[in-house]
Parts: structure tokens; C-alpha cells; sequence
């Protein structure tokens, strides 16, 4: 059977390419208190925003151009290169410490978060691995154990940093996939209950989490002390009402709401333009998931497949989770809105996986005899 290219989802294409457009809008208006106050310059989140956009869609024609079986061929060492990154972030002159915690690279005036690649590399090596083992992955010493123990190095190296928002779309991520791959009802529950079992402890573990975990219980126990990001952004939300009190015209970037820019842009969205149209941001998120689900049915083999799974579901659960935090439907993560939150690391590698999801695309259906 040889597979033809044809053309590629260019509705996904579209609606990724306007919500990174919007993106950049709305980090203009969110970031413009903080950029002035701490920059001088009322422009410095938004010009890096759109130097890294330009660099995403770069990284998007690189994943697109690409075929995507390449991926496969050097899956493991792209997997091994980010894990060595991961560890770098602990070397000093190597890695940044910023708030107390170990996530960057320092490339000079440029920082990377390697965390937000392994999303990536981890995914295109678990599909490889996937596909390889076929039915094997239904059996517990061949299957469920090798995956349990590449999500405990992953855990370890993930939290050494720590970033347990990064870690939890991982997991989530890597459950999806290990779903659809045709593993045992049994071993995803031994799966599931681990990680609640691991969580538990990583709560207990640090105050500050159990901190988020007490005030998601009860956002109005400590309205100024551990709860007020979230009674933030839930005023901030609910002072949009339907219609939004007008773009531009935010009362909370100025400097109540923390992170209005990064992971807490939804609400600063939500108080500008409303109800109704930040609605659309769900939606939005809503069609990539069903566009990417659906390349990943058509998608001409299983690494394909797999790979078109885990990069969708990475997607619409991260944006989900975050969206979720500001509505205090699940506790504070620290994760970005995909496409729209700042940051470069988050938006160049989540383009270049577009570009990949794209690839693929462009095989589906597309075979003869």
C-alpha cells in the first residue's frame, strides 16, 4: 500500500493561526500595566510575543514539511536530548532559577523551558512505543510496568523543578493515548489510582500546594492571603458579565490580578469582552480538539495515529485545565492558555506540533493499491 499526500486541514490551520492572532491582541491589553511597570515600556511582553509567534510559525512549517514518519525514526533520541535539557536546568551558568523554581535554559537574552518540549518528545516516542508493541501493551509486565516507569523518571524530573501543572497534562495526556493504544481496563485504573496516590503526596509534600488545594475548597476563607489569585480572577470574570466592560478597559491588570498576561489571560478576557465572547475561546478550543480527532481516525497508521491523539489531547486538556483554574473548577495550575497565553517556549513548540498534526493530515485517506 502506498500512501499519497494530499492537502492538508487548513480550517485547522486557520483557526490556529487567528487564536495566536488573538493572542497577541489580548497580551497587548493584559500586559500593558505590568510591562510599563516593570520594563518602562508599555510594549515588552507583546513585542516578545510576537517575535516568538514568528519563530512558531517557522517551527509550524518545519512539523508541516517534514513527514511526519521521520519523528518516528529519531523518536528516541529527540526523547533522551529533552530529558538531558530537563536535567540542565539544575547545572548553574546553565539553567535559571526565576521565583524559586528550576525551569529554564539560559541563552542569554533568551530562556527556554524545556518542559514544554518534553510534552512533545514525549509524545512522539510513546506513540513509536506504542506502535511497536502492539498488542503487547495489554500485558503488565511488557506494557503497563514500562509505562509506569517512564512516568515516575518523568515525575521526578518534572517536580524536581517543580511543575506540577506541566506534569499533570502529561499524565493526562499519556492516559489518553495509552486508551486509545488498547490497553487494559484494569491496568488504566491501576494507572489512575497511582497517580491520585502520587498527587496526594506531592500535596502534602509542599504547603503551598496544599495552600491551593484548601483555598479550591474554599476560595473565600483567605481572600487576601492564598486565595487571592483566584478571588481575582473570579471577580475579574464576573465583572465582564456578557458583553465585557469594553477591550482595553480591564480593572484587574492593573496589578491585582497576578499573571494577567500568562496563565491568568482568560480572565482578563473574560472581563473585557464578556461572557459570550470569550465563550468563543471555548469553542475554539472545542473545533481544534475535533479536527485533531478526527485526523487522528483517518490517520493512515497506528504511530500516526497515536501521535495525532496524544498532541490534540495535549492541547485541548491543557487549555481546558487552565481555563478550568480561573474558573476555580479545578485548583491553580500555572499552565498557559495554548496559542494565546505568553510565552515563547509554549507557543513555538505548541506550533511546531500543529505543523505536525498538519502533516499528518495530509496522508489521511489518502491510499491506493
Amino acid at each position: 500500500m502506498r500512501i499519497r499526500p494530499g492537502k492538508p486541514d487548513y480550517l485547522l490551520a486557520l483557526i490556529v493561526f487567528l487564536m495566536c492572532l488573538f493572542g497577541i491582541i489580548m497580551i497587548s491589553s493584559a500586559s500593558i500595566v505590568i510591562s510599563a511597570e516593570r520594563f518602562g515600556s508599555d510594549f515588552y511582553y507583546v513585542s516578545h510575543q510576537i517575535i516568538a509567534f514568528v519563530v512558531g510559525l517557522i517551527a509550524l512549517l518545519v512539523g508541516y514539511f517534514i513527514d511526519y514518519r521521520f519523528w518516528r525514526k529519531y523518536s528516541l533520541i529527540l526523547f533522551l536530548i529533552t530529558i538531558i535539557m530537563l536535567i540542565g536546568v539544575f547545572i548553574p551558568g546553565i539553567g535559571k532559577e526565576l521565583g524559586g523554581a528550576h525551569r529554564w535554559l539560559n541563552f542569554g537574552k533568551f530562556l527556554f523551558q524545556p518542559s514544554e518540549l518534553v510534552k512533545l518528545t514525549f509524545i512522539i516516542y510513546f506513540a513509536s512505543w506504542l506502535e511497536k508493541k502492539g498488542e503487547g501493551v495489554r500485558d503488565f509486565s511488557s506494557g503497563f510496568l514500562p509505562f509506569i516507569f517512564l512516568m515516575v523518571v518523568l515525575g521526578f524530573l518534572i517536580m524536581s523543578q517543580p511543575d506540577l501543572g506541566t506534569l499533570s497534562v502529561i499524565i493526562l495526556t499519556a492516559v489518553v493515548i495509552f486508551f486509545v493504544a488498547g490497553a487494559r481496563y484494569t491496568h488504566l485504573g491501576l494507572a489512575t489510582i497511582s497517580a491520585l496516590i502520587f498527587f496526594v503526596i506531592l500535596v502534602k509534600l509542599a504547603p503551598y500546594r496544599m495552600q491551593r488545594f484548601l483555598v479550591f475548597l474554599n476560595p473565600n476563607q483567605q481572600t487576601l492571603g492564598a486565595a487571592y489569585h483566584i478571588n481575582q480572577a473570579l471577580i475579574a470574570i464576573g465583572s465582564g458579565g456578557w458583553w465585557g466592560l469594553g477591550f482595553g478597559q480591564s480593572k484587574q491588570k492593573y496589578l491585582y490580578l497576578p499573571q494577567p498576561h500568562i496563565d491568568s489571560i482568560f480572565a482578563i478576557i473574560a472581563e473585557e469582552l464578556g461572557f459570550l465572547r470569550a465563550s468563543l475561546v471555548l469553542l475554539a478550543y472545542l473545533f481544534i480538539g475535533v479536527r485533531g480527532f478526527k485526523i487522528a481516525r483517518e490517520a493512515p497508521d497506528h504511530f500516526a495515529k497515536y501521535l495525532a491523539i496524544g498532541i490534540t489531547s495535549w492541547i485541548v486538556l491543557q487549555a481546558f485545565i487552565n481555563i478550568a483554574a480561573m474558573l476555580n473548577l479545578v485548583p491553580l495550575t500555572g499552565i498557559t492558555l495554548p496559542f494565546i497565553s505568553y510565552g515563547g517556549s509554549s507557543l513555538i513548540v505548541t506550533l511546531l506540533a500543529v505543523g505536525i498534526l498538519l502533516n499528518i493530515s495530509k496522508f489521511c485517506q489518502k491510499t491506493e493499491t
